[in-house]
């Protein structure tokens, strides 16, 4: 259980980010191994940089607690290499996850006041509350998810169930 001087939005937050993680966990769990090269279209991603850049955002989390900007201009220069196997994805969500809680709960209400700003080289994208942006973060990686949720669909894998039940998966049983 959550303590009284945990900040009522991380309080919120955490309870969230464990239900967002957990589904997202089955979700990448169908993730073909064999398939992470394939792309349904030559400008969508591959489905193994989708499920990377999924987990990859849960890291963003704790790196918004401990700073309070980022300059995309410097990510963009280094590629990032997504996951080559199951193991190693879910591995990947799983610390990221772990560290997202971790910076939740030792988090103040001040933290989530504070201003971050998103930048590529001198020029602001965007400057709001962390509050703000680690809502979109979860946001980001539900949509994320939402799109691996059909690249599985075509690719004929059954798609699990998510907030209510799926072609393939009852969520309520009798």
């Amino acid at each position: 259980m959550l303590t009284d001087t945990l900040a009522p939005f991380a309080q919120a937050l955490i309870a969230e980010l464990d239900d967002e993680l957990q589904t997202t966990r089955r979700v990448l769990a169908r993730a073909p191994e064999a398939q992470f090269s394939w792309q349904p279209h030559p400008k969508s991603m591959t489905l193994g940089h989708l499920a990377s850049h999924i987990t990859d955002l849960m890291g963003g989390i704790g790196n918004t607690l401990r700073t309070t900007e980022v300059d995309l201009a410097y990510f963009l220069d280094r590629e990032a290499q997504p996951a080559t196997t199951s193991h190693e994805l879910l591995e990947h969500l799983d610390t990221n996850g772990a560290t997202a809680r971790a910076a939740l709960l030792d988090a103040t209400p001040n933290d989530f006041e504070q201003l971050w700003t998103l930048r590529h080289g001198e020029q602001v994208l965007l400057c709001q509350t962390r509050a703000e942006i680690i809502r979109h973060l979860i946001s980001h990686m539900a949509h994320h998810r939402g799109q691996l949720s059909v690249y599985l669909r075509l690719l004929d894998v059954p798609v699990p169930a998510i907030y209510g039940p799926s072609a393939d998966e009852e969520m309520f049983r009798g």
